[in-house]
């Protein structure tokens, strides 16, 4: 079998080749012998019924300073000359996002969309994990301060976040007796529009966040970011280390609880986020984590995906 793939994704000049999945999710379907284009979430097009995209043949190698060749572009319907779009942009999960999302739609899944546009849109990674029972932290998600107030008394320590939020960016941990929730919130309220989500602190935190990838509704393996000290963050890209691990009995729990779901929704490549004994976070946006799985498991995870894939065309 062989495809013509469009990856919608951000500038390919800028992504680390050591880290990034998008990368390694190229890499594999040249290797199988597909075609592959690039293009830039601005460059999707409406007109007349049709979903355009100005996209660039792509060639990928693992060469740093020359991980890439673009050709002359052209304008591609993604309906007619395309059998799958990699939706791989990163967050915000913001209107320009939801915006694609739709355009998107028109396509699927007569050209199969990775991961399925109208699932991605109704599953923000901070709001889907509240469609699981018995898997989340205690956490509340409102604008109203006393509430928020009330959930610290009870709680004691916590974490408070934008809902919309990635990457780690925003994320405030407030020990007892840290006087600045009211100042924070009036920050929130000025960045956002949306309620916040307030979450207890995990201690478990200290011994790692673990991302486990899922390959159409199966747990594909799993990487432990372990976060440095003074941070309560444990994103790679913030000083977490990334460590080797296996999923214990309780994530694997997790993954039989959603995976189900993951999959009759379409989500073929979903990263999520576990502490201790909960599920924060549910990725279906841009999942990221292949390569450095791989390296600790010999694995090859993308190739799991183009399985996926490739069953469903």
């Amino acid at each position: 079998m062989t495809l013509t793939v469009a990856i919608q994704m951000d500038p390919i000049e800028s992504i680390d080749i050591d880290g990034d999945s998008t990368f390694v999710l190229g890499l594999e379907a040249l290797k199988r012998g597909h075609t592959l284009y690039h293009y830039l979430p601005q460059d999707l097009t409406f007109k007349d019924g049709k979903v355009t995209a100005f996209a660039r043949p792509l060639d990928l190698r693992r060469e740093k300073g020359n991980h890439f060749t673009l050709g002359e572009g052209r304008w591609l319907d993604l309906k007619s000359d395309v059998d799958v779009v990699l939706m791989r942009q990163d967050p915000p999960f913001d209107m320009a996002y939801i915006t694609a999302t739709h355009l998107l739609e028109h396509i699927h899944p007569e050209t199969l969309v990775v991961n399925d546009p109208a699932e991605v849109r109704n599953a923000p990674e901070k709001l889907f994990v509240t469609k699981f029972e018995g898997v989340m932290p205690p956490t509340l998600i409102a604008s109203n301060p006393s509430q928020i107030k009330a959930f610290r008394e009870e709680h004691k320590d916590i974490i408070v976040k934008p809902l919309f939020g990635n990457g780690g960016a925003g994320v405030f941990h407030l020990v007892p007796g840290d006087e600045n929730l009211n100042s924070l919130l009036e920050l929130f309220t000025q960045l956002y529009r949306e309620p916040v989500i307030v979450q207890k602190y995990l201690p478990e935190v200290r011994g790692g966040d673990k991302r486990i990838i899922l390959v159409d509704g199966r747990p594909a393996g799993a990487v432990n970011r372990v976060p440095q000290a003074g941070e309560a963050r444990s994103n790679l890209h913030v000083g977490g280390t990334a460590v080797k691990t296996d999923l214990t009995p309780r994530e694997q729990e997790i993954c039989a609880i959603i995976g189900p779901e993951l999959k009759a929704k379409g989500l073929i490549f979903v990263g999520i986020d576990v502490i201790g004994d909960y599920l924060t976070e549910i990725n279906v946006t841009s999942p990221t984590g292949l390569q450095e799985i791989n390296r600790f498991n010999g694995a090859c995870l993308e190739g799991l995906i183009w399985d996926a894939i490739e069953s469903k065309r």
